[in-house]
This record gives C-alpha cells, sequence and structure tokens, in this order.
C-alpha cells in the first residue's frame, strides 16, 4: 500500500493518561461543538541504561530459543524452552492489547473507504506517513454521525483496539469520529446543503420556486414546542394584529434526539389538513440546540408539503437548512406572526373604503348600461324579416344544387353505358373463341407439313440405300480398323509416356506446394488469429479492438486440414502501435 504525506504526528495515549473527552459529553446531548486539540504526548527522557533484573520464574518465561554464546565466552547450560501455539500466542497478545488500549484518540486521514456495506458498518484505513490501521464502526454508531466519510478527510476517530484471532490482524473498533479542523455539524450543514442544491431542493436552480404565502389565512398550522417561549411569542403577536385567525398546532420537540422525526412528522401531519400555510418555529439558541432543523429528515418534509411553509428559526443571524428549503424564510417568530396576520382595524378599514368605492363604481356602471341599451334599442331589426330573407336565399340555393346534381346524375350515366359497351367488346369468351378457331387451323397447317416432311425424308433414305449397295464398304472398313489398331498402340505409348511425365511434374508441384503450404509455416512455430465473431483472419492491430474474442490456431504433427489444428481462445485487453520488431 502505498503511504501518503501526513502530519506525522504519534497517536495519543488513552484514556487512562487523563486525555480528556473528544465530544463533550455523552451521545444526544446537544452542546455547543468545542475544537480539541489531540497532542501527542511527549516522550520521557532517555534514562541511562541500567542493569536488568532477571523476572522470577513464576512471573516471566522464556519463550525464545537459547542464543549462541560469544565466542570465547564460559558455556552455560541451555535454559528450558516453552512452545507456544498460534493460538495461544494470538490470545495473549489480544488480552494484552485491548486490556493496555480499552479507549484511544487516533488522528489519521481516511483512506480506502467505499461507503456503508449491506448491513450498514464501516471499513476503511487510517493512515498517515508513517503508518496505516484498518478501522470499523459498526451500523448504530455509523448511523449518529453527521457528515459524510469520503476518501483523504482528515479525522480524530475514538474507539477500543481489538485483535482479530483468526486473521491475526488487530483494528480499531471506532464509535465516535470528528473530522479535524471543520466542526462535524458545520461539514454536516455544507454537506446536507450541497447535495439539497444538487437534487434542486433549494438555490437557484430548485425544481418547485418559492410558492406565494396567502394574504389572509383561515387557519395556520404552527410546528413547535408547546411550552416553548417562541409559540408564545408567535400567538401574543398573531392575535395582537389579528384576534380572529384560526391556529392549528402541532406539539413537537425542537432539540435533542428524535426531534427531528416529531418536526417532520409534524409538518406531514399538518399538510394533511386544512391548513393553509404551515409555520415551522422555535427560539434561538447554539447550533447544537438549532441541529434539528438541519436534518435532512426535516428539509424533505418541508419541501413536500403540498401548502406553503414558513421558516421562522432562531434570530436574524440563525440560518438553517430549513430555511432554504421552506417557502418564506421569517427571522423571527414575531416577524412570521406579522407577515402571516393583517392588521384587522386595517383590513376593515379597507374593506370600508372598497365597499363604498365599488358601490359608486356600480350605480355609474349601470346607469351607463342603461344609456347604451337605449341607443342598441333603436338599431335593433326585426328577426322575423331576417329569417325570412334567408329562407329565400336557401331555396335557391336548393334548386341551384338540384339541377347541378341532375346533370352530374346524366353525365355519368353517359359515361357509364360506354364503358359497359366496351367491356362487352372485350369480353373473355369471345377473345377465347376467337383463339381457339385460329389455334385449329394452325394445327391443321402443322399436321400437313409434317406429313410432306416425313415423305420426302423417307424418299431420301431410300435413294441412300441404294447408293450405299452399290458401294460396299468391307474393303475400306477392313484398312480403317489397321489403321485404328496401328493409331490405338501410338495412343497407348504416348499415354504412358504424357502419364509418367505428368507424375514428375505432380510431384515436383506436391515439393513445392508443401513448402508453401500454411501448415507446413505453422508447423515451425507460426500461427493463424481469427475473429471468434465472424471468422476473419486477423492480418493487423487494426482488424481487432479491445475486449474481442479471438482464436489462435497451432499445427500439431498430425494436423492435415486447419479444422483439425488446435485452437486457443483468448481475449484482447489493450492493443499497442507499431514497434521495431
Amino acid at each position: 500500500m502505498k503511504k501518503r504525506r501526513g502530519t506525522g504526528e504519534a497517536p495519543p495515549e488513552d484514556s487512562a493518561t487523563g486525555q480528556g473527552d473528544l465530544f463533550g459529553g455523552a451521545l444526544g446531548t446537544p452542546k455547543k461543538a468545542k475544537a480539541v486539540v489531540v497532542a501527542a504526548p511527549k516522550p520521557p527522557p532517555e534514562a541511562p541504561p541500567r542493569p536488568a533484573v532477571p523476572p522470577a520464574p513464576s512471573e516471566l518465561e522464556d519463550v525464545s530459543a537459547a542464543l549462541p554464546s560469544l565466542p570465547g565466552a564460559p558455556s552455560r547450560p541451555a535454559p528450558t524452552r516453552t512452545v507456544l501455539t498460534v493460538g495461544e500466542l494470538t490470545q495473549q497478545l489480544k488480552s494484552t492489547i485491548e486490556s493496555r488500549f480499552p479507549r484511544v484518540l487516533v488522528r489519521g486521514e481516511v483512506s480506502g473507504f467505499r461507503g456503508p456495506n449491506a448491513r450498514g458498518h464501516l471499513y476503511f484505513t487510517l493512515k498517515d506517513a508513517e503508518a496505516s490501521l484498518d478501522v470499523k464502526m459498526w451500523a448504530s454508531q455509523a448511523a449518529r454521525l453527521r457528515f459524510a466519510l469520503r476518501d483523504g478527510l482528515a479525522v480524530v476517530a475514538e474507539g477500543s483496539v481489538d485483535l482479530y484471532a483468526p486473521a491475526g490482524r488487530y483494528s480499531l473498533i471506532a464509535y465516535k469520529l470528528e473530522p479535524e479542523g471543520e466542526g462535524a455539524l458545520a461539514l454536516a450543514f455544507e454537506q446536507l446543503k450541497e447535495r439539497l442544491a444538487a437534487e434542486g431542493l433549494i438555490g437557484d436552480n430548485r425544481i418547485r420556486p418559492p410558492r406565494p404565502l396567502p394574504f389572509l389565512p383561515r387557519r395556520i398550522g404552527v410546528v413547535t414546542s408547546r411550552t416553548g417561549a417562541a409559540l408564545q411569542d408567535f400567538l401574543r403577536v398573531l392575535h395582537s394584529r389579528n384576534p380572529r385567525l384560526s391556529v392549528l398546532l402541532c406539539d413537537a420537540r425542537v432539540q435533542g434526539e428524535g426531534s427531528a422525526e416529531e418536526v417532520a412528522r409534524g409538518v406531514e401531519r399538518l399538510s394533511r389538513t386544512d391548513v393553509d400555510v404551515i409555520v415551522v418555529t422555535r427560539g434561538g439558541g447554539s447550533k447544537e440546540d438549532l441541529w434539528t432543523f438541519n436534518e435532512e429528515r426535516v428539509a424533505r418534509a418541508i419541501f413536500a408539503s403540498p401548502v406553503p411553509v414558513v421558516s421562522a428559526i432562531g434570530h436574524e443571524i440563525d440560518f438553517t437548512i430549513s430555511d432554504f428549503v421552506a417557502d418564506w424564510r421569517a427571522p423571527t417568530p414575531s416577524a412570521a406572526a406579522e407577515r402571516l396576520a393583517p392588521v384587522l382595524q386595517d383590513l376593515e378599514y379597507a374593506l370600508a373604503t372598497w365597499s363604498v368605492r365599488l358601490r359608486k363604481a356600480a350605480e355609474r356602471r349601470v346607469l351607463e348600461l342603461r344609456e347604451r341599451l337605449g341607443s342598441l334599442r333603436g338599431g335593433v331589426v326585426d328577426p322575423r324579416r331576417r329569417l325570412s330573407t334567408e329562407r329565400l336565399r336557401l331555396s335557391d340555393a336548393e334548386d341551384a344544387m338540384t339541377r347541378v346534381m341532375r346533370q352530374l346524375l346524366r353525365d355519368h350515366r353517359e359515361n357509364l353505358r360506354g364503358h359497359t359497351e366496351h367491356l362487352q367488346r372485350q369480353r373473355p369468351q369471345a377473345r377465347l373463341a376467337e383463339q381457339r378457331a385460329r389455334l385449329v387451323q394452325l394445327s391443321a397447317r402443322l399436321k400437313d407439313a409434317v406429313r410432306a416432311d416425313v415423305a420426302a425424308r423417307r424418299a431420301s433414305a431410300a435413294r441412300a440405300r441404294l447408293e450405299l449397295e452399290r458401294v460396299s464398304p468391307i474393303t475400306r472398313v477392313a484398312e480403317m480398323r489397321a489403321r485404328v489398331a496401328h493409331q490405338k498402340a501410338r495412343l497407348v505409348a504416348l499415354e504412358k509416356d504424357t502419364l509418367a511425365s505428368a507424375q514428375r511434374h505432380f510431384q515436383r508441384l506436391e515439393g513445392q506446394l508443401d513448402a508453401l503450404s500454411p501448415l507446413k509455416v505453422m508447423s515451425r512455430g507460426y500461427a493463424v488469429t481469427f475473429r471468434k465473431r465472424d471468422g476473419g483472419v486477423v492480418r493487423s492491430i487494426s482488424d481487432v479492438q479491445p475486449g474481442e474474442v479471438l482464436g489462435i490456431k497451432f499445427a500439431n504433427n498430425g494436423a492435415k486440414t486447419l479444422q483439425s489444428c488446435e485452437e486457443i481462445e483468448a481475449t484482447v485487453t489493450s492493443v499497442k502501435g507499431p514497434v521495431d520488431c
């Protein structure tokens, strides 16, 4: 394993040497994050060597072999050897190491982290410039981490040293992790903010833009602690401005273990009621006190709410993840009440003013419409006269259409009659009878011509027979037979000479072909490579791609064809350019 350059600081001693608690108290108790500097203990001054005191036989056993004596030294009797098994030695080391380091703080850089496994456990390595250490963190402790681990992150781990006997390896069982150089809460805040921005829940690229708040909500849902001062401030300002507004409270813890689930559940429950807006609020406090509203569970519940959500957490200088996800952020609970509750007296005065203005505007509009109705009534034409005119136009159009349709019908009938007569003339039955008559005529002519030709051929054959009888072929046949025998003897001799010459030529060609045979070349150590997908021969590196399956054939001693050669399948892993052979 390659080592990365680190701080080079030695790991601190365990809690028995007086080291303080890194996280400032028990888990689940919200407190302000404290920066803890873990300094390596200074090594004690090197003491002068003192003579070793031999231990008593009952306290220590000699488990090593006897060392050879120095030249010239007096001989001494060999001590008795005690042989331990691997398991016994490992158990002794396990008990010694685990009792010596029950609690230790280790600073290092995270390496080899691949995320939680199927059961939620974390496995990674802490390393510095000098060494590395395997770290395991069980799922119950990993669920309490407020930041995401990643390779290269410098952390301080608190845990106990454990030795796993079957593998003979020691590791650190961590139950707390703290990022070095930045607080866990600040790191978790930034990581969650970046993740939600990437998903489109916050920021300029959020999926759903902030929804407008209702001007005068009928009912307001509030998620906060029933005993908190934030609720009292909210209700006091809200009812002082508008005592008629209805408030539906969902009691939830706003800090401590499990408070994030209660707040998220409260938002979900209120979103299923008839509230017009939901207010998530609490008073001021430290970052740990306000951390409930930095949880991802709460942020996603606010984003998923079908009604607008107002975040009123802490004071003006306090910012939480809920403020970024909510549709509107109020600097204080009182400011949220002022935004949601218009002053009742102002509303009543505005309503009275608008009522008077609306009544006067309606009266003016009625007068204007009456005047316009009077002017339009004189210009209205009797609809019965208009209806009579349209009926006359419709009757004329109907007559014209009837005339046109009758003329078109007559034209189509004439066309149909002409096509019918043409079809009768082109009937297949008439054409078939005509072709049959012509076929009978041609058949009779053919029979006459055949009879005349047969008679002429018979007369010619008779004349040829008479001529043949006058010229006897017996003598000519004997001469031709002798000539044929002589030519046959020459032909047999020539055939033997030609066959011998061809066999010699064939043997020469066979030798040349055997020397040029691919199998002969392959028997000298060469091979033929081809692609398995299409059987093509590979002649250059451009014929293959990485990942392609190839077949390599070798010619054994008895191979006669390429199919009978031995074959090796190989997969191309890389292709290199041409180099000098």
